[in-house]
């Protein structure tokens, strides 16, 4: 995969992240049937993970899990390896 190709791909894979949380939020405020956690946790372990946190923190989604935070943060720090 060429480099920007890879950047394309994660800011791509962020930003649906960062809305499925917020979806996902607002599906959780109005009592409707959920996003599944496994397609949560999917994000991040694809790329997603920076914008997993970020929607974790602005939409206050998930962050009583601490298992949200840990797989975001693994895959984030994986991740980051990789692209160095």
């Amino acid at each position: 995969m060429a480099f920007f190709d890879m950047l394309r791909y994660l800011f791509v894979i962020n930003i649906l992240a960062l809305l499925f949380y917020g979806i996902d939020k607002f599906l959780a405020y109005k009592h409707y049937y959920r996003i599944s956690e496994k397609i949560l946790y999917l994000f991040g372990i694809l790329g997603g993970s920076l914008g997993a946190l970020f929607g974790m923190l602005l939409f206050r989604h998930k962050t009583k899990k601490i298992k949200f935070y840990l797989v975001n943060i693994i895959f984030l720090l994986i991740w980051f390896s990789i692209f160095i």
